[in-house]
């Protein structure tokens, strides 16, 4: 037999091609797996391509490193058929392992018929070169390379298939499944080549009509290695395409759903509330179905907010929302339309469906917040409309349950109303009058009425109590039961309530400079005033600005007004002491304070409500009331002041039980300035007289 011997070089360059081959084969398998359409089908045939010329060109690198002490050749028609053999297994590889799962009875087929593909692409090769006579194999040796073949491709079919999905961490564990896969390639090409066994006097019938050995090696070394190049950089560029485009997508994504969520809630705003309004009222009407939109907005939420800081405001809407999203149904929209206003999407069968969600979101949201340490508590009003009793287009059912919501406030809040169409009378006009209400300021349309306060039981005045007018052009004289809920509403009560302290305190200041100089003036603080972070400021402001003594200054706070958030009310009140400004406690005697609160109130003052004036007789329950009143605030040390006078007993009878200072129509009405002093100027003449 002929002594055959191998190049050292070719057979490192077969290794390597092997390894390229191997990678590059499961490369393809990756982009294949994770294309559809028309693009798997480009990738699938390229990837054949790439990876049956890289078996290919290992196998011939081999066989050219191979040389006898005659001259050899291939036969180019053979060889291509080979090339053939080698792209059509490697398409049926890429092909199987693409598939959504590999059975092990699919794994051992596949392994077996690609197993056989690459042996006869082989064996194939090795009949180019046209041997006379031909050459031996070695029986176990030659069926040894066959089983090595199917045991190879049973191998690389079970890893490409695992290793497909284009991860980071299957990066890095193709490069050893290559290693891998390229010495069982190698091995099974040059266990099939120690099987062939060459006659002595054989020669090679393609030497002289094949392919040249000379040029051939190099030829398929550079061909498989930009081959295997290409398919490789042509790969990476569209995995980068690929993350390019997917990062645009997913960026795409969080722009749209930024546009259409609440950046704070994460709840659909109102743009995607308006598309999913349209959308529900489209299919309501087609299987003619109904629903409701319920407008809910939250009471008391600007007081947190100015109290405790919008921070801790923001922590409480986020709450709010969860509760209405554990409040609802999976198929429900829960949206935040901005501030402290929400919108709830409920498909209901009947009424009572929309009144049992509205109550339980009323439960729910009145339960308190523990948030960073507070102890908050809010309520909610809700105003449902319903498609189609109520409206048939999405911007009147916003505008009906936006008007049922006011009219749930007004009645008393944390509850729910229906929207009947005499609301829609009644929105227009508070809409109207709102407008009205922000342009009062700036027109100058508000003014204030001074009323008396008395030293019991008949004076001198010691004092005034500035009560605000709005006399508006299109109103005319607006009372203020009218105006001022829906200014406290607003929060237009804030630079109202400014220009009311600012005034009296200029005002007070003149009567001052007139003589006047034991003259005090009081003022009413609301709820929203009294939880303004500015208030302080501002009451300071006024002060240094109308040079007025600090003394002069009372500020009145209802009872409720100061216990609805006390330890917040303590804390405002105590500031505002400091400023050396008097404290006032309204309507004392109606609230719910507990004795421990008053006595820790910086009061100076406790004012007896006129209900119990108004039926003030000898020996009646008011009459015991006022007395029990009058002797508390002497024991904490305070001045008492009865409102509400009207008839000369009522008089007689406060004067009599201890009221150190008396107020009323029986003293005096409230006058504007220039004719309070007009008529307390008469009253002194007919005194004189």
């Amino acid at each position: 037999m002929l002594v055959g011997s191998y190049d050292n070089v070719l057979v490192s360059f077969s290794l390597i091609v092997a390894i390229l081959a191997s990678y590059t084969a499961l490369n393809m398998a990756g982009r294949v797996s994770s294309s559809t359409g028309r693009a798997a089908a480009l990738w699938l045939i390229g990837g054949s391509f790439a990876m049956g010329f890289g078996i290919w060109s290992m196998h011939f690198i081999g066989m050219l490193a191979f040389s006898l002490p005659i001259f050899l050749g291939y036969d180019v028609p053979l060889t291509i058929l080979s090339l053939l053999i080698a792209i059509a297994s490697s398409a049926f590889a890429l092909w199987l392992v693409c598939q959504n799962d590999l059975p092990w009875v699919r794994l051992a087929m596949g392994g077996l018929l690609m197993g056989s593909g690459i042996a006869a692409m082989h064996y194939t090769g090795m009949y180019a070169m046209l041997m006379m006579p031909s050459m031996i194999y070695i029986p176990w040796i030659f069926v040894l390379s066959i089983i090595i073949a199917i045991l190879a491709s049973g191998a690389a079919l079970w890893i490409a298939f695992h290793l497909r999905r284009n991860s980071r961490k299957a990066r890095y564990t193709r490069i050893g499944a290559s290693l891998v896969m390229g010495c069982a390639i190698v091995g099974m090409h040059y266990t099939g080549m120690a099987a062939a066994q060459f006659p002595v006097g054989s020669f090679c019938g393609a030497a002289n009509t094949g392919i040249d050995t000379n040029w051939l090696a190099v030829l398929v070394i550079v061909v498989s290695l930009a081959v295997l190049a290409i398919a490789l950089i042509t790969s990476m560029l569209d995995v980068r395409t690929n993350r390019l485009a997917n990062s645009l997508d997913q960026a795409n994504n969080e722009l749209i759903h930024l546009a259409l969520h609440d950046n704070l809630t994460k709840l659909p705003n109102r743009v995607l509330l308006d598309d999913r309004l349209e959308q529900t009222i489209q299919k309501s009407t087609r299987g003619k179905r109904s629903f409701a939109v319920l407008f809910l907005d939250l009471d008391g939420f600007k007081a947190i907010n100015d109290i405790h800081g919008h921070h801790i405001g923001d922590l409480l809407l986020c709450e709010v929302a969860q509760r209405m999203l554990s409040a609802k149904r999976g198929e429900d929209t829960a949206a935040r339309l901005g501030g402290d206003e929400f919108v709830l999407l409920v498909d209901v069968n009947e009424s009572q469906d929309a009144a049992a969600l509205a109550q339980r979101l009323i439960d729910s949201i009145s339960a308190p917040f523990t948030i960073a340490g507070n102890n908050l508590t809010v309520s909610a009003s809700i105003g449902i409309a319903l498609f189609p009793d109520d409206a048939l287009t999405s911007h009147e059912l916003m505008v009906n349950s936006d008007a049922a919501m006011y009219h749930a406030k007004e009645m008393g809040r944390n509850g729910y109303c229906f929207f009947e169409s005499s609301m829609n009378i009644n929105a227009h006009q508070q809409m109207q009058l709102q407008q009205d209400l922000r342009q009062a300021l700036v027109r100058e349309e508000f003014i204030l009425h001074y009323q008396p306060k008395m030293l019991a039981p008949n004076g001198p005045m010691i004092g005034v109590e500035a009560l605000l007018r709005w006399q508006s052009r299109d109103h005319g004289l607006v009372a203020p039961d009218q105006f001022l809920p829906l200014a406290e509403k607003t929060g237009l009560i804030i630079p109202i309530g400014n220009w009311v302290i600012d005034e009296a305190c200029r005002q007070m200041s003149q009567w001052h400079e007139e003589g006047n100089r034991d003259w005090s003036i009081a003022i009413n603080l609301s709820t929203v005033q009294l939880a303004d972070a500015g208030l302080v400021d501002t009451v300071r402001t006024a002060l240094e600005c109308h040079s007025l003594d600090a003394r002069h200054l009372v500020l009145e706070v209802t009872e409720s007004t100061a216990m609805r958030d006390a330890e917040a009310s303590l804390v405002i009140l105590e500031q505002l002491a400091q400023l050396g400004v008097s404290i006032s406690i309204d309507d004392f005697g109606t609230g719910y304070s507990s004795l421990l609160y008053l006595k820790r109130l910086p009061a100076n003052e406790l004012k007896i409500d006129r209900g119990f004036v108004t039926e003030l007789a000898q020996g009646n329950d008011d009459a015991a009331i006022i007395s029990a009143i009058i002797a508390l605030g002497q024991t904490l040390g305070l001045k008492i002041v009865a409102e509400g006078v009207e008839t000369t007993e009522q008089q007689q009878l406060l004067t009599r039980l201890g009221c150190n200072t008396l107020q009323g129509y029986l003293l005096g009405r409230p006058l504007p300035a220039e004719l309070l002093i007009k008529s307390l100027g008469e009253t002194a003449r007919v005194e004189t007289v």
